[in-house]
């Protein structure tokens, strides 16, 4: 038998697993579930950004948006019942109309993380 005869017998003879590359399930789910997620994350932290004032913000991070539920972190419960207070009083409504995706409610929850410091461009922590 030459070497082209025995390729083919050795082709015919292997198992074939049937298992699908990992990328291609990663890059799919990337694209459709965490990308979605992702550029609405980041459409709702400009707007935060822009509508919550700068001294209540400093105490805030948006943690995660998921099925209309925005959860916002909120590092001490004065800073939550002032955020709260004015979420109820309008805020919140603004936030949906410039919202282009379904914002059903904000959800406060208390939290510690990092900053990071603007002038040194590593982390800090704050109290």
């Amino acid at each position: 038998m030459d070497d082209a005869q025995l390729q083919t017998i050795w082709q015919q003879r292997r198992v074939d697993s049937g298992a699908t590359p990992l990328g291609a399930v990663l890059g799919a789910f990337m694209k459709h579930h965490l990308g979605r997620r992702v550029k609405q994350l980041s459409e709702l932290a400009i707007l935060w950004d822009e509508i919550i004032p700068a001294d209540l913000r400093r105490h805030t991070a948006l943690d995660h948006f998921q099925r209309g539920v925005l959860t916002v972190m909120v590092d001490s419960a004065s800073h939550r019942f002032q955020l709260q207070t004015l979420l109820r009083d309008g805020l919140l409504k603004a936030i949906r109309q410039r919202f282009t995706g379904a914002l059903d409610r904000i959800r406060l929850v208390p939290g510690q993380f990092y900053t990071v410091d603007a002038e040194t461009g590593r982390q800090r922590y704050e109290v």
